[in-house]
């Protein structure tokens, strides 16, 4: 039998209506998905922050990986994101790998009234190996540049062992499940060209996860947009990618080719696509690059800058090339 896929069949593509448009918004996706109009978005694809890399230049409260009785007193289950940020609390810094992974849920979870029925959420997420001493530099990464540098403290207990894979893709497409989202692909994203670790011990880790969601309905099946045919060659749930260049200070770039299938099958030509970490902007240049509309958020006032210098000219090209 065939399977049901409800999604808009390619036969049944709208014509793109005029000209894209580009908007990049500085603050915390926490409160900017409040702002937006319901029904309004058509695809959420995003890489957000993974746990206990970088701060991304923005403020975080160190005390979080020093005061450790008051952590354990608290627990592995958060208070809340947003009680986490009123203390200083920056997104993939938190003190319990469990934390995050409840507030990256909390964050994107409310993306549900902003986006449409028919429409998809893409998210992008890898895994981490736990240390309870792991050492975290100042607008650096897991120990390497030149500033200060600080250590983790994250008391032992249940997943928290030292060396145990925290599985936390898994871990986080669960709690979204849990909070009424239908997962309906894993998409493995195999890195050939990943940097090489010098643990002994264990293989290179060379792949991470990406995870699309579609919203639930009130009463029967999921009816959401997708275009198969856009997707890569024999359809694959396991992509290989070389892992693209930072840039301007930003060390976790989106590839290009990892992005545009993902657009391509989950938003309709002329829909709009919001990337609520949007870093460097490359899911906003792609969106553009295909007649799509595209947001971006991002905390990093300079990331923010960098984008909308980027896009906007972008988009008058994209305009030029309309007029044509």
């Amino acid at each position: 039998m065939k399977e049901h896929v409800p999604a808009t069949p390619s036969t049944q593509k709208r014509a793109t209506q005029g000209a894209p448009s580009v908007e990049v918004r500085h603050g915390d996706a926490f409160d900017l998905f409040d702002e937006l109009p319901k029904s309004s978005i058509d695809l959420i694809i995003t890489s957000p922050p993974y746990w206990g890399h970088r701060d991304y230049g923005l403020p975080h409260n160190w005390d979080f990986f020093n005061d450790i009785p008051t952590v354990r007193e608290i627990g592995p289950v958060s208070p809340g994101y947003e009680w986490y940020r009123l203390h200083g609390g920056l997104l993939g810094l938190e003190p319990y790998p469990e934390w995050f992974v409840q507030h990256l849920a909390d964050i994107l979870d409310k993306g549900k009234r902003s986006l449409k029925a028919t429409g998809s959420m893409w998210i992008n997420i890898g895994d981490t190996y736990f240390a309870r001493w792991a050492s975290i530099r100042e607008q650096g990464r897991q120990g390497l540049g030149s500033e200060e540098r600080y250590r983790r403290k994250t008391p032992l207990g249940g997943i928290r062992a030292e060396k145990n894979l925290l599985l936390i893709p898994s871990r986080f497409a669960i709690a979204m499940q849990e909070r009424g989202w239908i997962l309906r692909n894993d998409v493995i994203w195999h890195k050939p060209n990943a940097v090489p670790r010098p643990e002994a011990d264990r293989l290179k880790n060379s792949h991470e996860h990406f995870f699309h969601f579609v919203k639930k309905p009130s009463a029967g099946r999921a009816s959401y947009y997708y275009d198969l045919e856009q997707a890569e060659a024999r359809a694959s749930d396991v992509v290989t990618v070389k892992v693209a260049p930072g840039e301007a200070g930003h060390s976790a770039t989106f590839p290009h080719a990892l992005i545009e299938p993902r657009i391509l099958t989950s938003s309709p030509p002329g829909g709009t696509v919001l990337d609520p970490f949007s870093g460097t902007g490359r899911a906003l240049e792609v969106a553009l690059e295909h007649g799509r509309s595209a947001l971006g958020f991002d905390a990093q006032a300079t990331f923010v800058q960098l984008q909308k210098t980027k896009l906007n000219g972008n988009l008058k090209q994209r305009t030029r090339e309309l007029r044509q």
